[in-house]
C-alpha cells in the first residue's frame, strides 16, 4: 500500500496541470525560433495538391476502366474461339 502512496504522490497529474507555468514542448520551442524571422506563408486547410490541373470527372474513370474490361472479354472470347481444342 505503502508503495502506491508514492506512486500516486510521484505521478499527481491533478498538481501539475494546476501549474501556472507551462514549459512549450521542444518542437514548439523550434519553431518559434524558426518562425520569429522567418514566418510561415499562409496555406489554405487541406490544400489542392495540383490546383493548376484539369480535373476529370469520375465518370471518366468509370467508362475507362469498363472499356478496359469489356475489351480483355472480347479479347479472350475471340482467342478461345480461335484456339483448337
Amino acid at each position: 500500500m505503502a508503495e502506491q502512496d508514492e506512486w500516486e504522490r510521484e505521478f499527481d497529474h491533478r498538481w501539475a496541470d494546476s501549474a501556472e507555468h507551462k514549459e512549450p514542448s521542444a518542437r514548439a520551442r523550434m519553431l518559434a525560433a524558426r518562425w520569429k524571422d522567418d514566418p510561415p506563408q499562409p496555406a489554405p486547410f487541406r490544400a489542392d495538391p495540383d490546383p493548376g490541373g484539369p480535373r476529370r470527372s469520375s465518370w471518366v474513370s468509370t467508362v475507362v476502366v469498363l472499356g478496359c474490361v469489356a475489351a480483355v472479354i472480347v479479347l479472350l472470347g475471340y482467342a478461345q474461339t480461335r484456339s483448337p481444342y
